[in-house]
């Protein structure tokens, strides 16, 4: 390969969550003296970003002013390219795009136009514990509806329970994750067509995360499709939101953006987000965006895309070998596993703190997945180098799943 997905990168001491929170509250423990830590828990990727990131980063910096600015014409027309070449959309132009400090923001300030506090919001579970957070953060209230897994252990949207919630709790908002986390479903557009209906039915606008939507694997059988290109009525009833953060590991440095094709909603969106007045790009994330957008970026993120799919495969094939009475579902998208130990925790009698913190005791920082919405789940990185991969499941092979 071209570029460098091998290294394993020193992060201790370098402003990294991924091991400097190990041992705080709230957060994977420890290992035991003599294990070296493999961090497999927080969201991020323990890779080099590209070159062409840095190249641009640097270009700046050698720049000695650091003073008010605008976002560029070059930064909207990166957004434009990208998301044409990448996603299939076309006639975006740069007033649908807003920028937002993280996707959380994004999705609080839109929640302040579709809905009061108070008001009940639709989220498939397992879901991303940042939505349970926020939506709690505000006064809203989180209305989960299960996804189920099908005989062949596909999650899939159970659609009559969206629609009975939808009805008996008049619901008017939904949050979509698409590619979804944690389970790493890639949604079809009939499915996304079926979903629709039902919001148009019950006049309900969805809030569309698609900040996984670069990392869909290439053993998918199917690609990304943003929900605003199912349909004109989708269009005018969603507000998606878009980060390269997740695609070039760069939430170190915050930066994502919206998409909203309804002017009306635009306009409304773009007050809420200005009105804490610290809704503001910063200009490096600006030009780190430029250079991930670039050629090159979209060349290194072919690669990523080939070594995260080995990853995962390998990951699968060894929990479905050796992990007896362990299930889960192989991603079709992100680089997040969330296996179901439940039949191992009953067979062996144990529960999931030991099993969690039998990982941890050899380095393993795994993910407790259980704020997700699983009742035996952990959820697992597989971002790192093959060959820390392989170190991880050799560990847990010999010290946990005996």
């Amino acid at each position: 390969m071209k570029y460098d997905f091998t290294t394993i990168l020193e992060r201790k001491g370098h402003d990294a969550l991924a091991v400097d929170a190990l041992g705080e509250p709230g957060f994977p423990g420890l290992p035991e003296e003599g294990w070296s830590v493999i961090p497999m828990w927080v969201a991020d990727m323990n890779f080099p970003v590209p070159p062409v990131i840095q190249e641009h980063l640097n270009r700046r910096i050698s720049h000695p002013a650091f003073g008010y600015f605008e976002p560029s014409e070059e930064y909207y027309s990166a957004i434009v390219s990208w998301q044409e070449k990448r996603n299939r959309v076309s006639g975006l132009t740069k007033d649908q795009i807003g920028y937002e400090n993280g996707v959380l923001g994004g999705l609080m300030s839109a929640l302040t136009v579709i809905c009061v506090p108070g008001d009940r919001i639709l989220v498939h579970e397992p879901t991303y514990i940042g939505f349970r957070h926020s939506l709690s953060n505000a006064g809203y209230r989180l209305v989960p509806s299960p996804l189920v897994r099908d005989g062949d252990g596909v999650w899939r949207m159970d659609f009559e329970d969206m629609e009975r919630k939808f009805r008996e709790k008049n619901i008017h908002a939904m949050i979509f994750c698409s590619p979804q986390n944690p389970s790493g479903r890639v949604w079809t557009a009939e499915e996304m067509e079926r979903m629709m209906d039902l919001c148009r039915r019950y006049d309900v606008y969805v809030i569309s995360d698609e900040i996984w939507s670069d990392l869909v694997l290439t053993h998918s059988p199917v690609s990304h499709t943003p929900l605003q290109n199912i349909s004109e009525e989708a269009r005018q009833r969603t507000i998606a939101l878009y980060a390269p953060s997740k695609t070039f590991n760069l939430a170190g440095l915050v930066g994502s953006y919206h998409i909203i094709r309804n002017p009306r909603l635009k306009a409304q969106v773009d007050r809420a987000s200005s009105l804490s007045h610290y809704n503001s790009m910063n200009v490096l994330s600006m030009h780190a965006l430029i250079g991930a957008y670039s050629e090159e970026g979209q060349e290194w993120l072919e690669e990523l895309r080939q070594v995260l799919s080995r990853n995962v495969q390998y990951a699968v094939e060894r929990i479905r070998s050796e992990w007896d009475g362990v299930s889960l579902f192989c991603p079709e998208g992100t680089y997040m596993l969330f296996p179901d130990c439940g039949g191992w925790c009953r067979k062996k009698g144990i529960t999931m703190e030991e099993l969690l913190k039998a990982g941890w005791n050899k380095g393993v920082a795994w993910q407790d997945g259980r704020p997700f919405g699983g009742t035996h789940t952990v959820r697992i990185n597989l971002a790192l180098p093959y060959t820390r991969v392989e170190e991880a499941f050799d560990r847990l092979k010999k010290y946990v799943f005996t």
